[in-house]
This record gives C-alpha cells, sequence and structure tokens, in this order.
C-alpha cells in the first residue's frame, strides 16, 4: 500500500531547521579586534580643496578598532585579512558631512564607522576604536599657472628634450608663488627608456604637505635626450675573421701585431651598450677577400678592423670608437688538403 507523502510537512521542518541554524549563528557573536585601519579623503573630493586631518596628514590610522558579529562574519573577515583580499579604508565623503566649505571640522570617528558601507558590507558592528575624533583641516586651492618637471623614482630631476605643454593650469595653496609653483612628471626606468625613442604621456602632479598628491587635470608629453656617452675600455677584445666561400679553411691568418688588433679598445658608449657590446661573441673582425691570396710578398697585409658593435646600439649612436682603428697586420698561409698549414 502506497502512503502519501506530506511534502508541505518536510518543507515546513526543513525551513524550521533553517531558521534554528541561522539563528544559532547569529546568537553566536564574537569580536575582532583590528590592529590598524586607515581613514582616508574620498577621491571625489574637489580639486579646489585640499583636506587634511589633524593639520598635516593626508590619511589617518585607526588603531584598536574592535568589531563584533556572527562568528561565520568574523571568520571570513580574519581569512580575507589573512590572504590580502581586503584592505580597511574607510572613506570619508565631505558632502555627507557638510565640509565642503574651508575650515576646521571635528569628524566623530566612532560615529563615522558605525554609518560607514564597509562596516554594513562586512555584516559587523563597530564596538570601540582609536582615536575617538580627529580635526579635519579643508583649504581652498586657486588656480595657478605652474611649471612642468621631471624626476625619477629616486627623486632625482631630469632634464627632458622637449615637455609639451611646458606649463598648465593647475589648483594650487595662494601663498605659492614664482618658482614654488612647480608640477612634476615621475617617469620609471622603462618609461624614461621609452621617451628617449617616442613621446610619454603623463599627468603631472603638486605636492603638498603631507605627503599629499593632487594631479593635473591634463597629461603632457615628454620626450627625453639619447643616455649621455661615457668613454669605457673593453680589454682583451676577441677577434674574429671573415672568410670569403672562396677562401674559406684553406687559408690560415697570421698576426703579426696581435697585441694591438686583440688588445685595449676605447669607445664612448652608454652603460647598457658598453655591456652588450661586451657580450657579443667578437669585438673586432678581420675580413679575409679573394685578393688577398695573391700577395706574394715579404711585406703583411694591411687591413683596417672592423668593429662589431652591436647594431641596435650603433642606429641609435648609443656607441662609437673613441681612438684611431687599427690596422691588423698578417699573412695568409696556405692550408693543404688536411688542414695543417704547409712549410
Amino acid at each position: 500500500m502506497v502512503k502519501n507523502v506530506k511534502y508541505g510537512k518536510i518543507a515546513a521542518v526543513v525551513f524550521l531547521s533553517l531558521l534554528v541554524w541561522v539563528w544559532a549563528d547569529l546568537a553566536k557573536t564574537e569580536v575582532l579586534s583590528v590592529p590598524k585601519a586607515d581613514l582616508a579623503v574620498a577621491k571625489s573630493v574637489s580639486p579646489n580643496l585640499w583636506v587634511t586631518f589633524d593639520n598635516t596628514r593626508a590619511s589617518v590610522s585607526i588603531t584598536k578598532l574592535v568589531l563584533k558579529g556572527p562568528t561565520s562574519k568574523i571568520n571570513q573577515l580574519k581569512r580575507r585579512l589573512t590572504e590580502g583580499s581586503i584592505t580597511l579604508e574607510f572613506l570619508l565623503e565631505l558632502e555627507q558631512y557638510a565640509m565642503t566649505a574651508p575650515g576646521q571640522y571635528t569628524l566623530n570617528v566612532l560615529d563615522f564607522l558605525r554609518k560607514s558601507d564597509l562596516v554594513k558590507q562586512l555584516g559587523l558592528s563597530v564596538e570601540s576604536c582609536q582615536p575617538l575624533d580627529v580635526k579635519v583641516q579643508v583649504i581652498e586651492l586657486v588656480e595657478k599657472t605652474v611649471e612642468i618637471k621631471c624626476i625619477d623614482e629616486a627623486r632625482r630631476a631630469l632634464k627632458a628634450t622637449a615637455i609639451e605643454p611646458a606649463q598648465v593650469k593647475m589648483f594650487v595653496p595662494e601663498d605659492w608663488q614664482g618658482e614654488r609653483c612647480v608640477a612634476y612628471v615621475l617617469l620609471n626606468r622603462w618609461e624614461i627608456d621609452q621617451a628617449r625613442l617616442a613621446q610619454v604621456e603623463k599627468r603631472p602632479f603638486i605636492e603638498l604637505p603631507g605627503d599629499q598628491r593632487k594631479d593635473a587635470a591634463q597629461s603632457v608629453k615628454v620626450s627625453m635626450p639619447l643616455d649621455t656617452l661615457n668613454d669605457y675600455t673593453v680589454t682583451n677584445a676577441r677577434l674574429g675573421f671573415s672568410f670569403s666561400a672562396n677562401l674559406q679553411g684553406k687559408y690560415l691568418v697570421e698576426l703579426t701585431n696581435a697585441d694591438a688588433v686583440m688588445g685595449v679598445i676605447s669607445i664612448k658608449a652608454t652603460a647598457e651598450a658598453k655591456r652588450a657590446y661586451e657580450k657579443m661573441r667578437y669585438h673586432v673582425i678581420l675580413e679575409i677577400d679573394d685578393s688577398d691570396k695573391d700577395n706574394s710578398g715579404d711585406e703583411p697585409l694591411r687591413k683596417q678592423l672592423i668593429y662589431n658593435f652591436p647594431p641596435e646600439y650603433l642606429r641609435k649612436d648609443q656607441i662609437m670608437l673613441n681612438q684611431p682603428a687599427v690596422i691588423a697586420r698578417f699573412q695568409l698561409i696556405p692550408l693543404p688538403a688536411g688542414g695543417q698549414p704547409t712549410g
């Protein structure tokens, strides 16, 4: 006999079980003390405003931030913090706190954190924090024309071939005058190399006290000069021979001034070009032509060496000889069929 299955009752039991499980999870709470979080101003702040915390700082470290919530949510946050997949950075929107006019304000940090979208998204609540409040200073900037300068990652000045445009308008502190009105374009190593070949487009920025940066509204195009050529020497030069097809394997080259041919080579080059030249299989090459075999006199043959500079650096004028080209003196010794010189 087939029994009627009470699907309604089964569904009710499952639903009640889920409610019990959810209630149990919510009832089991835990607290988490986060050692560090940050409070900063949202990037949506107006370009004519400069905002600092406690008069100088661009951001504030929130210490002893204590969060509370269901164990599952706390464990999830712990895991994400360990993995580095989340950063607790709280952004202050000036409009929400009526701080858009120049002046000094006091922000209740605890109240701010409790209302933050980030805490709500985590499904947690804020129990306590330090500091309890901070001073927010809002300063109005004025638009001025600033000069553009280039720097590298080590903050060293770079001399550009061209910056287009050389000046832009930016919002800066009102007391900035004359040479103080400068914006910077920071180029990394790769960008410097690129700017030697073609223009690199980047947005300049001004630096404000408290390690704050403000970007310009427009980009500029920067060109850099080729690397400065310095004096270098390459020692123990490696010599290669270039035989015509008719002479290949039929003659031995006997140098009479080997010390000069395979001695020291003076060059002007960039550091990178010099390193590339040192890695070449042959530093100098002696070409042996078909007509050279017809020399029957006692005097050795004379021929100017070819300096085997790396083509890519030679094309860019990043390497050149810094001495008179050496004239190789040599004789050709015929080889018998077995490959050994005669005589």
